[in-house]
This record gives structure tokens, C-alpha cells and sequence, in this order.
């Protein structure tokens, strides 16, 4: 069983990195750059700052460090305990595939894909009573992701895998803020 989802998922590694050309290597390399990303934050930052107090905002901010910190910690804990090659440095992959960049880092599970989701998921579940569309948050996180598949540093298991570990952190520190919130509400005001 497991043979096989590692069979399908490198096959559809190669269908997905094969759509790519070298024209559009450029906006998925500035796409997978986390600090380019740093205008969309200011502005999901502001859109909190319209909604809530500056004492609750510090409190989102404090619980969204310990989230990227937790969600990084234990996707690296993940990935030296699988140690998963990245697709560009899997030799049965390399003369499939388009190498756009390499990483000597290990691939399984995306840190990219846990800490957006969980961020996207975490600011979705606080801001959604005050925004209409805020589910459009999510297509950063999968935009974000797919740049991983494109350049050839991710399989799809390792976003999808990603995603799930990033909806189960996002849920849980929801429920830390809820709680911190509902204790300190007296503070928060």
C-alpha cells in the first residue's frame, strides 16, 4: 500500500512539475520567498487592527508566534525522523523532472505548507465574523505551497501531509486564543 501512494505520489509530482516552463520560473521563485509575501501580512495585520483592540491584537500576535514556532518545531521534528528526500535530490526522479532549485534539506513534511495553512486557518477562525470573504486567505497558503511542487523541493504528499499537520495546529491554538481570551477578557478591553 504504501509503495503505491509513493509511486502515485512522485507520478503526479512529474505531471505537476512538468507544467511549468522557464517563462514563469521567475514568479514561482519570487512566489516560494516568504518575505515577499511580507506586504499581504502588514495587510491581513491591518484588516485585524480595524476589528480588534490593541490588547487583543498583541494577544493574536503572542498566540500566532507560538503557533509558527510549534508548527515549525514539530514539522522539523517530522522531517529528521522520516528524512524524506526532496524530489530535485531523488535520483530515480531527476531526469523527470524540472529542477528550478535544490535544497540539501529534507522534504517530508512541508514547512511552507504547515505554517501558512496553520496561520491562514488560525486569522480565518478569529477574522471570519468580521469579513465577509475572508476565506479568500486560503489561496495563499496553496499558492504558496505549489510553488514547492513547481520548483521540484516538495512532492505532493509532503504538501498535502503539510496542510493536514497546518489544519490540526491552526485548530488547536484557535482553541489556545479562546481560551486566553475568555480568562483575560477584562484585560483585553
Amino acid at each position: 500500500m504504501m509503495e503505491k501512494l509513493v509511486k502515485l505520489d512522485k507520478e503526479l509530482l512529474i505531471f505537476l512539475n512538468n507544467l511549468g516552463t522557464e517563462t514563469y520560473d521567475p514568479f514561482w521563485l519570487f512566489i516560494t520567498k516568504q518575505f515577499n509575501w511580507l506586504p499581504f501580512f502588514v495587510f491581513l495585520l491591518y484588516l485585524t487592527y480595524r476589528k480588534v483592540s490593541v490588547k487583543k491584537l498583541a494577544l493574536i500576535l503572542v498566540v500566532i508566534a507560538g503557533l509558527i514556532t510549534f508548527t515549525d518545531q514539530m514539522t522539523n521534528l517530522v522531517k529528521y525522523t522520516v528524512e524524506r528526500q526532496r524530489p530535485c535530490n531523488t535520483e530515480d526522479l531527476i531526469q523527470y523532472i524540472r529542477i528550478v532549485k535544490c535544497s540539501p534539506t529534507l522534504s517530508y513534511f512541508s514547512g511552507h505548507a504547515s505554517n501558512s495553512m496553520a496561520t491562514m486557518l488560525f486569522l480565518y477562525l478569529v477574522l471570519r465574523k468580521y469579513y465577509k470573504y475572508m476565506f479568500l486567505i486560503f489561496l495563499f497558503p496553496l499558492i504558496f505551497a505549489y510553488s514547492r511542487i513547481y520548483l521540484s523541493l516538495h512532492f505532493p504528499l509532503d504538501i498535502l501531509s503539510g496542510f493536514c499537520f497546518g489544519l490540526f495546529s491552526g485548530t488547536l491554538f484557535y482553541q489556545i486564543f479562546l481560551w486566553l481570551e475568555k480568562r483575560f477578557a477584562y484585560k483585553l478591553v
